[in-house]
């Protein structure tokens, strides 16, 4: 179950945590290079995990993910280049 990051933008948080929960029975390493891939803290997941012990490890998981994959979306929103026309260029000068 190989995704990209804006496949993994594109699915609903409990079709995120469906797949989560999945490679937590299944395929725990694929879940580690997932998350390592999107940049989420492991320290910060770690502390989620530990303060919430009967909550669904997917789920919170997957409101880890997902915040992360919305800050990485806004910072490359922030960073594309916009296009300008000749106007905008004639007007800096």
């Amino acid at each position: 179950m190989e995704m990209n990051l804006l496949a993994l933008e594109k699915l609903s948080s409990s079709d995120l945590e469906i797949i989560i929960n999945d490679l937590i029975k299944e395929d725990f390493s694929k879940l580690v290079q997932m998350l390592y891939r999107i940049d989420v803290s492991e320290a910060k997941l770690k502390n989620i995990l530990q303060a919430n012990p009967n909550e669904n490890a997917g789920k919170l998981i997957a409101e880890v993910v997902i915040e992360r994959l919305a800050a990485t979306k806004k910072a490359r929103e922030s960073f594309s280049i916009k296009p300008t026309s000749i106007e905008d260029d004639e007007e800096r000068l």
